[in-house]
């Protein structure tokens, strides 16, 4: 548990204050009550409604973070309606971070349900400016000061998409450059071998930021921070998802309901807190986001990564 969560909103706060925003990768999370929730402001009947938690949590959520990672903008894009849904559930300082949606990064869609007929098609959309500034960006300019980072994140690429790491650098080369600036973009990659110079270079002459990303088939965070170049923009983006050489559905099976840490990842914690820490330094934005599939249960990872837990 938080021993003092007063003591641990007012730091997170005071973080936000100073352009560092530290929340979790979305916020849903019935096993937070008790923790981040008031398990009865969601009771109904005498009994908990999962549909009013689902449906009016964020405004709770929003009085001890500043910012989250909107996860579900990755599925389909968001209209209008729903981003002011979000929006009005937060205070005016709230920022949040949304994945671009998978119709514009994704090279082939996969056979999953989801895709119907699409499933392992090729994408005709992939990297597609006209189509992510209609889409995706418009919208977001109807709560744009509540808008954080805006982060590309690619899956794995295979052979049968890129034979080259330096064909997908010139296709998002070509794509970035056809943005308007601006906005926070952070890219994230799941391909380990194409974190190069000259891939950490590219986005630089964007003001792109490279996205830290905890991941299992990626070098954990703290290698990534080590790499030559890879301070790409004026401001970072960090994810912190999973631990590397761990599956998405082992973190699940492992870590659900998610009402505490089942496996405290001291690596993750010390780049995490590395970040925070040169952000203050700097004194430049900083976004950091921490998934329940790191350690168990994000608000605690969080505690354990703030300044002076360590």
């Amino acid at each position: 548990m938080i021993v003092n969560m007063e003591s641990y909103r007012q730091r997170l706060t005071s973080l936000a204050d100073q352009g560092i925003y530290v929340g979790t990768s979305s916020w849903k999370y019935p096993g937070w009550c008790g923790l981040v929730y008031d398990e009865q402001r969601y009771i109904t009947r005498s009994k908990f409604s999962e549909a009013k938690f689902e449906r009016s949590c964020l405004s709770e959520y929003a009085e001890t973070y500043r910012s989250v990672c909107v996860d579900g903008a990755y599925y389909q894009f968001p209209t209008e309606q729903y981003l002011a849904s979000l929006s009005e559930q937060v205070p005016d300082n709230f920022k949040f971070g949304f994945k671009v949606t998978d119709d514009v990064t994704l090279k082939k869609f996969p056979s999953l349900p989801r895709f119907g007929p699409k499933g392992g098609t090729m994408n005709p959309n992939f990297l597609n400016p006209e189509l992510f500034l209609d889409r995706f960006l418009r919208p977001c300019e109807s709560i744009r000061s509540k808008v954080g980072p805006l982060i590309f994140e690619f899956s794995t690429f295979h052979k049968h998409e890129f034979e080259h790491g330096r064909e997908f650098m010139d296709a998002l080369d070509q794509f970035l450059g056809a943005l308007p600036r601006g906005w926070d973009y952070g890219v994230e990659i799941r391909n380990k071998g194409w974190l190069v110079p000259e891939y950490f270079q590219m986005l630089q002459s964007h003001g792109v930021a490279h996205t830290y990303n905890s991941w299992t088939r990626m070098p954990p965070v703290s290698e990534q921070m080590e790499l030559a170049g890879n301070e790409t923009a004026d401001f970072s983006v960090s994810r912190f998802l999973l631990k590397p050489g761990r599956s998405y559905a082992d973190a699940v099976k492992g870590f659900q309901p998610y009402t505490g840490i089942k496996e405290p990842n001291e690596n993750a914690r010390i780049a995490a807190n590395k970040l925070l820490q040169q952000s203050l330094l700097r004194k430049r934005r900083g976004y950091i986001y921490v998934n329940n599939r790191l350690e168990g249960c994000a608000p605690l990872t969080i505690d354990g990564i703030l300044p002076g837990n360590l």
